[in-house]
């Protein structure tokens, strides 16, 4: 679960933003009219006797950049459905027609701010749910998820302040001496961690963030809050008239909170059953990142399309797309895991499966007895040979 539905409503509630598709190259197999109407050859990937016809993604919020890999995958002329909130077009693997349509589901907003994970087993014709690590563990008695493809090596989310009200804060650590107040969204598992592990006080964080920057601005520099690196950096600087000027940050991922955020997961027990489809579109996938971040123009101007249509009340403009883009390849919030893109660091789920496990049994939230990585997260359909860089 994306965990940010107030967070991303910031924007809409000041009335401001916060924040080519491939040409047909591919030859052999003919293919038949999918249901997005598109007709043509299928290329080498031949994703339709093994795939469902229409492969259903429930993204965990609007469209964004940080969900651009998934829009990659999209052929000439998708279809951008306004009411249904959703975009449906031929799914096409680094330039050629794979056989099989793709559909991409909104959240937040578009399913009630529900979880994705709720939405992932009340329909079942959703095949891949973008969630999170920590969620993962949470939901692993009852509503098991397994990760498939993680598209952010890092997660971007952080926790920033004034870094001329705090010219000797570096860290979040460094927020605990300075005393400043933490704005954060209430049950997040990251702020258990932080203070569980010392590295703020109970006295100084505040559950009240309710996704608008007004408590924030009105402090004047005094208070710290949660957000992400690949948004409010540009929002508070360029379009939050209050405030216009730069933040300071540290991402949660480097105070020791390593989770996957918005990875793509699966049902856990659908994962023998769809093993032949996903050995072949997990590498498309990776493939569709690494064209993604090496151009992502157009993508992104579907993105910022799509956001206009479905007009939920969230603005999203080029300038965001722009600038998550930029900033997720700069500060390493997409990359290589262990050499390869959209992999698992099976270490790091462990890790989140020993700093969570406490967190939960504290909620009275039932776990397994035993949890593994590997079910929690699966490099399994991976292709090592795709990479960044490569």
């Amino acid at each position: 679960m994306r965990n940010l539905p107030l967070f991303r409503a910031a924007g809409a509630s000041l009335g401001i933003a916060i924040l080519g598709l491939a040409t047909l190259t591919g030859c052999g197999q003919s293919g038949t009219a999918a249901s997005s109407g598109y007709t043509g050859p299928i290329g080498p990937v031949n994703l339709k006797q093994v795939c469902p016809a229409k492969i259903v993604v429930q993204t965990d919020w609007n469209p964004e950049a940080e969900h651009g890999p998934t829009y990659e995958m999209l052929g000439p002329d998708p279809k951008i459905d306004a009411g249904g909130k959703k975009v449906v077009g031929p799914l096409f693997a680094h330039g050629q027609y794979t056989g099989v349509d793709l559909e991409i589901r909104a959240g937040g907003p578009a399913i009630g701010f529900q979880s994705v994970t709720s939405q992932m087993y009340q329909d079942t014709s959703i095949m891949f749910g973008y969630t999170d690590t920590d969620h993962s563990v949470q939901t692993a008695a009852k509503n098991p998820t397994t990760g498939v493809f993680a598209p952010l090596k890092i997660n971007p989310q952080m926790i920033m302040w004034d870094p001329a009200t705090y010219p000797n804060v570096h860290t979040i650590a460094d927020l605990k001496a300075a005393k400043a107040t933490v704005l954060y969204y209430q049950g997040d598992p990251y702020m258990d961690y932080l203070l569980g592990a010392g590295i703020l006080d109970k006295s100084q964080v505040d559950g009240s963030y309710d996704g608008t920057p007004a408590t924030f601005v009105a402090a004047g520099g005094k208070k710290a809050q949660q957000g992400f690196a690949s948004a409010e950096p540009y929002l508070y600087q360029q379009k939050i008239a209050q405030w216009h000027k730069p933040v300071a940050y540290q991402l949660v991922n480097d105070a020791g909170f390593p989770i996957y955020k918005s990875e793509l997961a699966i049902r856990s027990g659908d994962l023998q059953a769809d093993s032949a489809c996903l050995q072949k579109l997990v590498p498309v996938m990776q493939q569709a990142e690494v064209d993604y971040f090496a151009n992502p123009a157009k993508t992104n101007a579907l993105i910022v399309d799509a956001v206009a249509k479905y007009d939920t009340g969230w603005v999203y403009d080029s300038g965001n797309a722009d600038f998550a883009t930029a900033t997720m390849h700069k500060i390493g919030i997409v990359g290589n895991e262990n050499g390869t893109a959209g992999a698992f660091d099976p270490a790091r789920v462990q890790r989140i499966i020993d700093i969570t496990r406490p967190i939960y049994a504290a909620q009275k939230i039932a776990l397994p007895a035993t949890i593994t990585p590997e079910q929690i997260a699966t490099d399994r359909f991976i292709d090592p040979k795709i990479a960044f860089g490569s």
